[in-house]
Formats: structure tokens, sequence, C-alpha cells
């Protein structure tokens, strides 16, 4: 039976999209702890469950085929650290037009890699709407809308999910998710919550434009407001809805497509909205920066202080420098979760 030019090509594109995505081992089982007061396991193939009263814990990341090598070492490094890993669920948003790979091939190598994984993979509903709002950064890897996804969570998920742990691709948790998610938030307004790093230079992120611009600058007037990453949050989204977060940071983004007001993709208008009125966390939950410097490459070690999350954030990611046999130190840590390579001694539990 001959088939049309255009439907050859669609058959050669699908099939380009899946020789793209490489064949990632399958991880190792962690079943909830004995001693852990845990609900009862969720069924992995049920989308529903994301509403389950069994849900213990909400994690919300993005999932796209360049970064899909650092949310499957994400994701079981979560796992194997949780005390009750068959009790969380997670939520991916993927872009219905990145190339690389359909959203359906993307949920399929995740259920090939954590068969009992409860989790949803949502199309970006928001993505065009958000492209059209995109200025131009000073990295155009910042510029991609599902960057922009973490702002649009609240009404991406289900109304019955009120709280959820935010995590870029380029982690991984040594410690237990649930602590984490178990953050206060406390007041009625308080929506954020994420490490602050109130030592950092704030000023650097919005231009001298807006701080000679008392009509702008004011914003802050009455605010203790730090540089936080938005690498790792936990949400409450039953606030940001109540409070429409997600619109005061599009009138940012408005703004900023009239009048230069900042320049790096989209953190500023984060902190636009957040910083100064976020619940704090402890540092040990984002040990960020070990991208390394981002103008010489220079490889980074920790902070001072314990470590419960180790976050891989610049222009350097630990998968491409092992690829090119030029790792960090630290690298070391995140190869263990790696399942593109041979195991590297975790096991189920």
């Amino acid at each position: 039976m001959s088939r049309s030019p255009v439907l050859l090509l669609l058959l050669c594109a699908v099939g380009a999209a899946a020789a793209a995505l490489p064949r990632y081992r399958e991880a190792p089982h962690f079943t909830n702890s004995a001693a852990a007061q845990c609900p009862p396991p969720l069924p992995p193939s049920d989308a529903d469950a994301a509403c389950s009263p069994r849900a213990a814990v909400h994690v919300a990341m993005t999932l796209d085929a360049s970064y899909l090598r650092g949310t499957m070492a994400a994701v079981l490094s979560v796992l194997r650290h949780a005390s009750c890993p068959e009790s969380i669920f997670f939520h991916f948003v993927a872009s219905a037009a990145a190339p690389g790979a359909t959203a359906g091939e993307l949920r399929a190598t995740v259920r090939a890699s954590f068969p009992s994984l409860a989790f949803r993979v949502y199309p970006f509903a928001d993505e065009a709407r958000v492209a059209g709002l995109i200025s131009t950064s000073i990295r155009g890897a910042l510029d991609r809308p599902l960057n922009y996804a973490r702002s649009y969570l609240a009404s991406t998920l289900p109304p019955c999910v009120r709280r959820v742990v935010y995590l870029d691709s380029d982690v991984v948790l040594t410690d237990d998710i649930a602590a984490l998610a178990a953050t206060p938030l406390p007041g009625e307004e308080a929506a954020v919550a994420a490490p602050e790093y109130c030592g950092a230079n704030f000023t650097a992120y919005f231009t001298p434009g807006f701080w000679a611009s008392p009509a702008l600058s004011s914003v802050f007037a009455g605010r203790r407001a730090c540089y936080f990453n938005t690498g790792v949050m936990v949400l409450d989204l039953a606030r940001w809805r109540r409070a429409g977060y997600t619109a005061q940071i599009e009138e940012w983004m408005e703004l900023q497509k009239r009048v230069r007001i900042y320049e790096l993709g989209s953190l500023p208008p984060f902190l636009l909205v957040f910083a100064g009125r976020i619940a704090s966390v402890d540092h040990r939950w984002n040990q960020h920066g070990l991208g390394g410097d981002n103008y010489r490459g220079l490889c980074r070690g920790l902070h001072a202080g314990a470590v419960s999350l180790l976050h891989w954030s610049g222009k350097g990611k630990p998968w491409d420098r092992l690829d090119a046999g030029r790792p960090c130190p630290l690298d070391a840590v995140w190869a263990k979760y790696d399942l593109l390579r041979p195991a590297a001694g975790i096991e189920s539990s």
C-alpha cells in the first residue's frame, strides 16, 4: 500500500523524535518504609491519583528532551531518600512544541524507567501565550517558554492540589523530600517558601533604569527583598490562585516588553512579586550554583553547612561534563543517579 508524501514526512518526523530519546535503565524500586506512617501506595496507572488523600507529597517538574536525563536522575534521588516513596505524586509539565520528543514519548520513557511511579504529564497550555510575553535575556537557554511553567502551576495542576514542591531538572536530593514539603507557610498570604540569600547583590537583578525610577523601584518599599533561587520552592497553590499571582507576574513581563527593567529570564518577575514575601527555607535545601562559573566554566564547591539538595544551576550540567570527560568533583554525586550509565550502586528497598 502506497503512502502519501505528507504521511511519510509525518512518520519520519515521529521516528526521528523517538530516536532522539535514549534508552534509560529501569530504576530500582523503593517501597514505603515499614517504620514510617505512610499511606497505602498510589496506583501508578491512575492519573486521578493526584487528588487522592494518599498522595502525601506532590512534586512538580518540567519535562523535555533536552533536560530529560537530569529529570530522571532527580526523580530517582527523590525516591531513593523518601520515607514514603510510593506516596509521592509527580506532576510533569511538557512543552507541546519542544523539539526531540512528544509528550507521549516522554511519558513512555518515564514509565519504562519507573514502572510503579505515580505521575501525570500535562501539556503546557499557556506556552503560546508565554512565548509572546518573553523578552530576550542575556542567556538564550533562559528564553524557552517551559522555563516559565513554574509560574503557571496553579492553573496547570488540578485544583485539588494545594501544595507542591517545585524542582528544577538539574538537582539531586540526599534527604527526605517530605521534610521540605512540610515547610511552614505562616499567615494567610505566604504562597512561596524557598531558601533566601540576603547577602547576594539584589540590585544586580534589575537594570539601572529600574532603580532610577521611583515608580518602579518603590515596589520593594517596606519589603526586606532578598534574592532566592526559583529552582527549589514549596508553593501553596490555593493561596496562589486566590491572590492571582500569575497575572501579577505577567504584568511585569508585559512591562519588560516595553521598558527594559531586567536581563535574566524568568527569575526577575518572580522576585518582583515575591521577594521579601516568602517563607524562609534552610539553605541545605538548595546548594545551588554547582553548574559552575557562567563565564569561565570553573567548578564550584558546596556552601558551608548541611546538604539536603544539590543544584547544578548555571551553564554547566553534570551530564555534559561527565560525557566530555571533564567533570567537576561534585558531578560524581550526580552520577550515582544517572539512569543512562551503568548502575552505580543504588539499591532498591
